[in-house]
């Protein structure tokens, strides 16, 4: 069994604040084809886990969920550092998550109760580097942010013990939006011919 914990900033963190920015799906597709890779290099159970945070988080389940079709090997659990996580957000991201949770296949919350100290958000982040095999991270360590913490976790547990991390940095973010940038160009041009 491999168990994969992909993470990395949240949404506010890179711009985007609507479902349909094109930095979606470039992320999720850079995530699709980081999995795809890891999939295809076993048939034994692969679980992804990831956070619900807005971001990141939600767009690796999302990426996963549409993976699921061609890899039944492939399980998702999402976890919350706390009970009532995401109660204070608006009424449509509330709905988002609470669908996410309904699609996977695991949710649950690291620790009992709603958030009251810090402490359950390192306990969060000790659960999912103790409970993963490995790391996929969309982030870029010249650009702080809230996944810092999380980042310096995984180093650290890489420092100890085998523990892969894939570091997904603002350039190769960069470079996949040009691909992704192109592609649409191609297909909007091929559109064309076929319409005319």
């Amino acid at each position: 069994m491999r168990r994969i914990w992909v993470t990395g900033y949240r949404a506010f963190e890179l711009n985007v604040f609507q479902d349909n920015d094109p930095k979606v799906t470039v992320i999720k597709e850079v995530i699709s084809k980081i999995l795809a890779e890891k999939l295809n290099e076993t048939t034994d159970s692969c679980w992804l886990l990831t956070g619900a945070n807005l971001g990141v988080d939600q767009w690796a389940v999302q990426a996963g969920l549409a993976l699921k079709k061609d890899y039944q090997q492939l399980k998702i659990a999402m976890m919350t550092p706390y009970e009532q996580f995401g109660q204070r957000w608006n009424e449509n991201n509330q709905a988002k998550l609470a669908q996410l949770r309904q699609q996977v296949d695991f949710a649950s919350t690291v620790t009992k109760g709603p958030y009251q100290t810090p402490a359950q958000l390192r306990a969060y982040t000790d659960f999912m580097v103790d409970y993963s095999d490995e790391a996929v991270m969309i982030y870029d360590p010249d650009h702080k942010g809230k996944p810092q913490w999380d980042y310096a976790a995984i180093k650290q547990a890489g420092e100890m013990h085998d523990y892969p991390l894939r570091l997904v940095d603002f350039d190769e973010l960069q470079t996949a939006a040009e691909e992704w940038g192109e592609h649409q160009r191609e297909k909007a041009e091929e559109d064309g011919r076929f319409n005319s």
